[in-house]
């Protein structure tokens, strides 16, 4: 059964990772699993780091590792704000383990640095789910 497509843009600081039209958008908020439909109500979410769907139809999805960052749905049109977003096959699980083990060593040292810790756990989680769309 075919959805009625919408138009989706994922921004990057490095720029426009995809734009075009899809019929639904799986991702994660600070509050959950979300799916996004065509004429879906207004919305404005923080986004946890995940695996970011983007069906164009219920056979050809677009699977990307999605970081922390912003979702904003209205106006029929969805548009995600995202530190990083990587389509999962050009991950690198060796490449990730790395990451992984730095941040797990920024968090060690850390110590009373509140805003360092915060960052190494934010890193933290990013790999560790990165690394999880490997598997």
């Amino acid at each position: 059964m075919a959805h009625a497509t919408f138009p989706v843009e994922v921004l990057t600081p490095e720029g426009e990772v995809f734009n075009g039209e899809v019929e639904m958008v799986s991702t994660r908020t600070t509050l959950g699993e979300i799916g996004i439909l065509a004429r879906h109500s207004p919305l404005l979410a923080t986004l946890e780091p995940t695996e970011l769907r983007l069906y164009k139809t219920e056979t050809e999805v677009l699977r990307f590792a999605q970081a922390e960052g912003y979702l904003q749905v209205g106006g029929n049109h969805a548009l995600l704000l995202v530190e990083e977003a990587h389509p999962v096959g050009d991950l690198d699980a060796a490449d990730l383990r790395e990451r992984l083990q730095t941040a797990e060593r920024e968090l060690e040292e850390a110590g009373e640095d509140t805003e360092r810790r915060r960052v190494a756990q934010r890193d933290k989680r990013r790999w560790e789910r990165f690394l999880s769309l490997t598997e």
